[in-house]
């Protein structure tokens, strides 16, 4: 809408003055001069009722037709082309419009009324200030109906009088929506209501078409879309799908860019909470002539009667609207058609690459090409998450006391910005563990090398070369840890995910498996989802209790947990980021799930000689004394890494209380607890402290 100059309507002000005087001087001649009856709209006498019977119904008492053409204001016309209101339509708003401007209207309306309790005009008085006859007075009452157009966009809204809910029409007071006062008094912003989770966004005319942060491809296919049905004078209506919601509001603003107009952006989620403010979104988006985002529509989906009021908006409505989720577009029947479905993808490495260039030059970090290129294939971002990190580059350095920003600060603040509707389903884990605290055979650590390998260069392979093209599924880096506990699955687990740079999230079982058909299988789908979006290693412990074989069809539980199985082997191989099951007893997975893993790796229980290596690489800075044998702890007790580390950990407890310094006797007295923790015995030989 254009914007508003108040003073611009004092031609209409003075329209509606010289009505209003002429309505005061048929009023004066009908009702008796001033201060005939200082009592007058207070009280009723008889003569005044018995007066009326001479009247014929309906015929207006104060009706003055205007001379000539109305001549509206600017706003006023632009009210009536967007909304498709009548010359009459437009006087009524005024006449509503007078007491936001100036109370003095309240005094005239209260006389004109014969009621000083009413100091807003009524329907009566309208219809008898704007009709010249009993018919023009009786058809003028469709303007007020549910359907007429001042109605249907909730511009005006009928209040009936104080304990008369069931008033006649002409008893109740028309009342402007605030918000289209505001907008007609020059008081711009989004309406009230909306502005919790409505933000209209300007366009920017020095937005480089070529910006790395749009996809170029599918902005121009957007936007020639949206040009061919505004020359057919259709309502373009585009529906963006897929997890991806970065990628959205770039091509939304695109679209609103290449019309030239605001972008007013919607949130979804809040919107579910509030349904019955619908209309006024889509009302907002017109008065702001801009092109209307609405995001996250699966919430709203979620509630079939908020839903249903979305179609019959959108079904009315003729601009430009954007949609977006991340589940299929619903087949709507005759009330929505023209729908344009386009499936959104994150931008890819190149272009994560650019809008990393370019933000960190605008923050003065400097970074070689090459953690450019690690940033790139790290961090799956779009580019306003790109622009926040590069944004917090500083403060995280000052954080790590570094005085310039590098690699690891700028890593850290894009960890930061994903990830955190994963972390209410997940928990997150910051990897701790390198190479020195994995003790495994050459060829298991070699395995784990591939992998991170793998997840490093997957860009490459499946975008550059070409694998992509090939179909979607098995795109990913799956891995299944096999081995009994202890044996340094979760230590591998944050390795890998601290060599690619990640954060970790375990999956809590307990958050997942339900004991109600389907609540499983969509609990795990809500992980996936969150996890797409992600930049992070899912990481699922004890996955033969979700990942099981599948069995004959006995009854019908047989059969849901078959397919809940069968659900999550799609889903594990559907999922294109860093998945990590870890079991103890591999022989109670599904074999289909082997398929579709990129890699199997076994961490078996450890000899001698690798005992030895764990022992050494357990203690952190614990002092520990010359007398501390090793090689005896190695050989004398055959335990996996994880009861090692246990009894290392409780010796220093130990050490801690008694001289500060780790002794054998401690390390004899932890591995007894650790064993009595085993229900396994000791004899007084393997006990036996070794002097000092």
């Amino acid at each position: 809408m254009p914007m508003v100059d108040p003073a611009g309507l004092d031609a209409c002000w003075r329209r509606l003055d010289d009505r209003l005087l002429a309505a005061v001087a048929a009023a004066e001649k009908r009702l008796g001069a001033p201060g005939g009856d200082p009592f007058r709209g207070l009280h009723l006498a008889a003569p005044d009722v018995t007066a009326t019977f001479g009247e014929a119904a309906g015929v207006p008492r104060l009706g003055v037709p205007p001379d000539g053409p109305p001549g509206w204001a600017e706003p006023l016309e632009w009210l009536s082309d967007a909304f498709g209101l009548t010359e009459f339509d437009l006087d009524v708003v005024l006449i509503c419009l007078a007491p936001e401007v100036d109370l003095r209207y309240e005094r005239v309306y209260a006389y004109l009324c014969d009621d000083v309790r009413r100091r807003r005009p009524t329907v009566e008085l309208v219809l008898d200030l704007l009709c010249g006859s009993a018919e023009d007075k009786l058809r003028c009452r469709d303007r007020f109906a549910p359907g007429a157009p001042l109605s249907r966009h909730e511009m005006l809204h009928l209040d009936p009088p104080d304990g008369i809910p069931h008033a006649p029409l002409l008893a109740h007071t028309p009342r402007l929506d605030a918000q289209i006062v505001d907008v007609l008094l020059g008081q711009g912003g989004v309406d009230r209501r909306l502005a919790a989770w409505c933000r209209l966004v300007a366009p920017d005319p020095d937005k480089d078409p070529e910006d790395p942060g749009v996809e170029g491809a599918t902005v121009d296919v957007v936007t020639s879309m949206v040009a061919a049905a505004r020359a057919r004078d259709a309502a373009p209506r585009l529906y963006l799908h897929g997890t991806a919601r970065g990628a959205r509001l770039p091509i939304a603003g695109a679209v609103a860019g290449a019309a030239g107009v605001a972008l007013l952006c919607v949130d979804g989620t809040a919107a579910a909470r509030r349904p019955e403010l619908l209309p006024l979104v889509f009302r907002e988006a017109r008065l702001h002539g801009a092109v209307l985002f609405l995001d996250d529509l699966d919430a709203l989906r979620e509630d079939t009667e908020a839903w249903a009021l979305l179609l019959r908006t959108l079904a009315s409505d003729q601009g430009i609207t954007v949609l977006a989720g991340a589940r299929a577009w619903p087949l709507t029947g005759d009330v929505v058609t023209g729908v344009v479905t386009l499936p959104v993808e994150a931008p890819g490495a190149p272009r994560r690459r650019a809008c990393w260039a370019s933000a960190l030059a605008r923050y003065g970090v400097e970074l070689g090409a090459g953690d450019l290129d690690v940033l790139a294939a790290r961090y799956r971002l779009d580019a306003a998450q790109i622009e926040d990190a590069a944004a917090a580059c500083w403060p995280t350095a000052a954080l790590r006391h570094s005085s310039v920003p590098g690699l690891a600060d700028v890593s850290a603040a894009a960890r930061d910005r994903s990830g955190h509707e994963l972390a209410a389903l997940a928990r997150r884990v910051r990897p701790r563990c390198g190479w020195r605290d994995l003790v495994l055979p050459s060829d298991a650590l070699a395995q784990l090398g591939e992998v991170c390998d793998r997840a490093r260069y997957r860009e490459r392979v499946v975008t550059e070369w070409g694998f992509g093209r090939l179909g979607r599924h098995g795109l990913g880096t799956s891995v299944l840890f096999t081995g009994g506990s202890g044996t340094g699955k979760t230590i591998a687990a944050q390795l890998i995910a601290g060599e690619l740079g990640l954060d970790l999230y375990t999956v809590d079982l307990a958050r997942v498996v339900s004991k109600y058909i389907g609540e499983t299988e969509k609990n795990l789908g809500r992980i996936f989802d969150a996890a797409a979006d992600a930049d992070a290693v899912l990481f699922f412990d004890e996955a033969d209790a979700l990942f099981g074989k599948r069995s004959d069809v006995q009854d019908s539980h047989d059969r849901y947990a078959n397919i809940e199985v069968s659900f999550l082997l799609q889903r594990i191989e559907q999922f294109e980021g860093v998945a990590i099951l870890a079991t103890n007893l591999r022989q109670h997975l599904d074999e289909a799930l082997l398929r579709r893993l990129a890699f199997a790796i076994s961490f078996p229980f450890p000899d001698e000689e690798s005992r030895r290596r764990i022992w050494e690489v357990v203690w952190p800075d614990v002092p520990r004394a010359a007398c501390v044998d090793l090689d005896l702890l190695a050989r004398r007790f055959v335990l996996p890494g994880g009861n090692i580390r246990n009894i290392a950990f409780g010796a220093s407890f130990l050490a801690a209380a008694d001289g500060g310094v780790v002794r054998m006797a401690h390390l004899m007295h932890a591995t007894r607890r650790e064993y009595q923790k085993l229900g396994k015995a000791l004899g007084p030989s393997d006990l036996a402290v070794v002097p000092g």
